[in-house]
């Protein structure tokens, strides 16, 4: 019923850290969970109640076939701030796990990042630390699976990798795809050719435009676009 999430709806928290490397967490926020509900029943077919001071949410589709509201129901647990704000938001985004939304991240694999510079991972107060972050760039799912994922830094360094050459082959195409959709999109929304969009697209300009993690790839379809323009 509900897509697959793209590579910029899914976030990455670091889950345990020491000396040696940590660990990364895949996970979505409840934003993520609003606007693919938006998109796939509409804004006005689908509702939220909480229950239980927060501790649980019901989440509910209007069907339209039966002529009555499908509900599901899950339970959350509190954040370390905002406990009542973090509460509600738990349980809405587990109530969209039974919906199946997102639930291809419980197949993601064990993610270990090892240190790659000097004083990535430091000791603050007799607690390990990094200010590395890092961000979902390629991701592939098949049959509700994960076959295949790539992460990278703040730097834009490829830190961590999962599954097959087909897949990463498979990934690869999605983003183009994608991504050459995107550029044509903005040409005919400027009424411009691709090389003056080009000219456009840079520095600060760029980052209005598309996210940040995916700038590098979206300049690579750009030009690769643009060669067939001439052609």
């Amino acid at each position: 019923m509900f897509r697959y999430l793209k590579e910029n709806e899914i976030d990455c928290r670091v889950q345990s850290i020491n000396e040696k490397g940590f660990s990364i967490l895949l996970y979505k926020d409840a934003r993520c969970d609003m606007n693919i509900l938006d998109e796939t029943v509409g804004a006005m077919n689908w509702k939220r109640e909480h229950t239980r001071d927060n501790a649980n949410c019901i989440v509910s589709i209007w069907d339209k076939e039966k002529e009555q509201w499908i509900s599901k129901e899950d339970t959350g647990t509190e954040s370390f701030t905002e406990k009542e704000k973090g509460l509600a938001s738990d349980s809405f985004k587990r109530a969209c796990f039974n919906w199946g939304i997102g639930r291809e991240l419980y197949t993601a694999p064990f993610i270990w990042i090892k240190p790659i510079e000097d004083k990535e991972i430091f000791n603050k107060n007799g607690r390990h630390i990094t200010y590395t972050k890092i961000i979902v760039s390629k991701i592939v799912i098949e049959d509700q699976k994960i076959t295949y994922l790539e992460l990278k830094d703040n730097k834009g360094r490829v830190r961590f990798t999962f599954g097959s050459f087909k897949a990463r082959n498979k990934a690869t195409q999605n983003t183009e795809k994608t991504l050459r959709e995107r550029v044509l999109k903005i040409c005919e929304g400027k009424k411009q050719n691709l090389e003056l969009v080009a000219k456009i697209l840079n520095g600060n300009k760029l980052e209005s435009i598309i996210d940040k993690k995916e700038q590098d790839d979206f300049l690579l379809v750009l030009a690769k676009q643009i060669s067939i323009q001439k052609r």
